[in-house]
C-alpha cells in the first residue's frame, strides 16, 4: 500500500458522506457551535456544487443559528442593491433585476442560477419574519468599485446635504482625469506622473464619519452604506497604487479591507450579530498554513481568526475533477472548461482515493488531522483556468488542517449556470422545488 492510499484510508474512516438530504451537515453544525463568523470557501469561482452547498449551509445558519449577515467576495455597491431588494426596498421587481449591477468581469461569479435561487430565498425568508425580528442582509466585502463608490457617496450627500456634496465632488474630482480606469490612476500616481488623491479620499471619509453624530433623522443604514463607500474609495486608492509595487502589498490591502468591512458590519448590527462569509479558499483559509503566508501574504481567514479566536469557523471546499465556468484570460468570455484530475501529490488526490463521492471532514482533531498534517499541494482555480500550466498556475503548498477547521470534498463537480451564458452553453435539469432545504 502506498502512502497516499494509507492516508486516504484514514480519511475515509472519519469522513461523513453527504447524501444530499436535510441532515447532511448535522455534524458540521455541532462543530460550528456558537461561532459568530462562519467562512465558506470554494476551490474555484465557477463550480455549481460549491455555490449550492454554501447556500444549503447558509440557509441553516440563518434559520437555526440566527445569522443575519451574508457577506461575499463582491463589490459593496453591487451587493447592496441585492441587499435592498431582499429587505423589501429598492425599485427592482425580481432577483434577476437586483443582480443587475454585477456587470464587471467576471459576471458569472454572482450572476448565476445558484445565486439567483439564494437571493429569492433570502427575500422570501425576510418577508415571512414576524414584526421586530432582524432581517437578513447581503453585503459585498471587496474594493474594486472605486468609481461606483464615488458616485454612491455623491448620490447620498446630494439627497441629504448639498453643501457636503459639493465638497465631496471637489475632492473626488482628483480622480476624474482617468476615464474611470482605476489602474491608470494607480500607475500614474505611483510613478509620480500625477498627484496622488490619497489625502482627498481620506478627508472625505473623515467628513462622512463625522456625520454619524449629526445625522439625526437620516436613514441609519443608508448613512452606513455611504460611509462604507467612502472607506472603500480611500482603500481602493491605496490598493491601485500598490498594484505597481509589491504583489503582497496589494493582496494584503485587499484582504485587510475585506476583514475590516466584515468587522464594520458586525459592529453596525450589534453584539449579537453573526455573519456567514463566501469567498475563495485562498481568502478564507488561514494564510499562516500556506505558501502564501511564507511569502508575506495574509488572508481574511487569518485576520478573522486572530481577531475573533474561537468565534471563527473556516470551511474549505475541494474537488478532484469535472467542469468549471472560467475564462482563459482576464476580461475574456466565460467558457465551459474541463477540470483536469488532481495531481497525485495533492490533498485532492488523497480525497479522491477515499472512493467517497462527496463528504464532510472535520480537521480540528483525530487521526485524519494528524495524517494530513504533512504539507501537500492544494488546487486553486480563480476566474481564469489554464490547464496547460496547471501545476504552476493553480497549485500552492499548504497544511490543510491548519488552514481550515473542516473541509467539504465533492469528487466530481460541474460548472455554474451563468444567467447570461454564451451560445452553446450546456444546460442542466433544474433542481426540485424543495432544494436546497431538503424539506
Amino acid at each position: 500500500m502506498n502512502d497516499l492510499q494509507r492516508i486516504a484510508d484514514i480519511v475515509r474512516a472519519e469522513a461523513r458522506p453527504l447524501e444530499e438530504h436535510a441532515h447532511d451537515y448535522d455534524a458540521l453544525f455541532e462543530q460550528i457551535g456558537d461561532a459568530r463568523v462562519v467562512l465558506l470557501g470554494e476551490a474555484t469561482h465557477g463550480t455549481h456544487e460549491f455555490y449550492r452547498e454554501r447556500a444549503r449551509i447558509t440557509q441553516r445558519l440563518i434559520t437555526e443559528k440566527g445569522f443575519t449577515v451574508v457577506a461575499v467576495e463582491a463589490d459593496w455597491p453591487d451587493a447592496y442593491r441585492v441587499n435592498r431588494w431582499i429587505r423589501g426596498a429598492g425599485e427592482d421587481g425580481s432577483a434577476a433585476e437586483a443582480l443587475g449591477d454585477f456587470q464587471r468581469f467576471p459576471t458569472w461569479m454572482w450572476r448565476n442560477a445558484e445565486i439567483l435561487n439564494l437571493v429569492d430565498w433570502l427575500r422570501e425568508y425576510n418577508q415571512e419574519l414576524g414584526e421586530g425580528r432582524p432581517r437578513v442582509g447581503f453585503y459585498g466585502l471587496d474594493l474594486y468599485s472605486m468609481y461606483t463608490s464615488i458616485s454612491e457617496v455623491l448620490r447620498y450627500l446630494e439627497g441629504t446635504d448639498p453643501e457636503a456634496a459639493e465638497r465631496a465632488r471637489y475632492r473626488y474630482g482628483c480622480f476624474e482625469h482617468f476615464g474611470e480606469d482605476p489602474q491608470a490612476y494607480g500607475y500614474t500616481a505611483q510613478m509620480g506622473i500625477t498627484e496622488s488623491c490619497q489625502d482627498h479620499a481620506l478627508q472625505q471619509l473623515v467628513d462622512l464619519r463625522r456625520l454619524a453624530g449629526e445625522a439625526r433623522g437620516l436613514p441609519e443604514d443608508e448613512l452606513f452604506y455611504a460611509q462604507q463607500n467612502a472607506r472603500l474609495v480611500k482603500n481602493a486608492e491605496e490598493y491601485y497604487r500598490s498594484m505597481f509595487s509589491r504583489r503582497d502589498s496589494s493582496w494584503n490591502l485587499r484582504d485587510c479591507h475585506m476583514a475590516d468591512t466584515l468587522d464594520a458590519l458586525l459592529a453596525h448590527f450589534g453584539p449579537g450579530a453573526k455573519a456567514v462569509v463566501w469567498e475563495h479558499n485562498s481568502h478564507i483559509g488561514d494564510a499562516r498554513a500556506t505558501q502564501m503566508g511564507a511569502e508575506g501574504e495574509w488572508t481574511v481567514g487569518q485576520l478573522v481568526r486572530e481577531r475573533r479566536g474561537d468565534e471563527a469557523f473556516l470551511l474549505g471546499f475541494t474537488t478532484h475533477t469535472g467542469t468549471v465556468a472560467a475564462a482563459s484570460n482576464w476580461d475574456s468570455p466565460v467558457e465551459h472548461k474541463q477540470v483536469r484530475p488532481s495531481l497525485p501529490e495533492s490533498y485532492e488526490a488523497v480525497f479522491h482515493a477515499t472512493g467517497i463521492p462527496r463528504f464532510y471532514l472535520s480537521l480540528r482533531e483525530g487521526p485524519a488531522r494528524e495524517a494530513l498534517m504533512e504539507p501537500r499541494l492544494e488546487r486553486a482555480i480563480g476566474v481564469i483556468y489554464a490547464p496547460r500550466t496547471e501545476r504552476v498556475s493553480h497549485y500552492f503548498e499548504a497544511v490543510l488542517p491548519e488552514q481550515f477547521d473542516a473541509v467539504v470534498h465533492w469528487d466530481e463537480t460541474r460548472a455554474v449556470q451563468p444567467l447570461d451564458p454564451p451560445a452553446g452553453w450546456p444546460r442542466h435539469e433544474p433542481a426540485p422545488d424543495t432544494f436546497p432545504s431538503g424539506l
